[in-house]
């Protein structure tokens, strides 16, 4: 039973060396020179303005959200769209299904104002 496990063994034996040694031989070959401008941080090729710790706005957290939902909608509809022929009407109404349950929530955060950027 144990021998049908060494191939994944060795396998995961063989990533861990590899990133180890990548680490260590970046350590002992890479260049040390740091630098004002190589320790400063980058941002969109824009000079930093303000400190790194300052609060994001919930706001922004819930579009991330929202996106990533309506996102995914998107994933669903081109296997949908693929097979669609294939799916005959049952697939048709399903996807009827899934599009109005989706469109309900958009109105609702519409509604509710999580779109709005104030």
């Amino acid at each position: 039973m144990l021998e049908s496990y060494l191939p994944i063994l060795v396998l995961v034996a063989i990533a861990f060396a590899f990133a180890v040694g990548s680490v260590v031989m970046s350590r002992l070959v890479g260049m040390k020179k740091p630098t004002a401008v190589k320790l400063a941080p980058y941002e969109c090729g824009m000079p930093p303005v303000g400190t790194a710790r300052e609060r994001v706005s919930v706001k922004f957290y819930i579009v991330a959200m929202l996106f990533i939902l309506f996102d995914i909608e998107a994933v669903f509809l081109y296997p949908w769209a693929v097979m669609f022929k294939r799916l005959g009407m049952f697939g048709f109404i399903e996807m009827g299904v899934f599009i109005v349950i989706l469109l309900v929530g958009y109105v609702y955060v519409w509604k509710k104002g999580a779109l709005e950027w104030e």
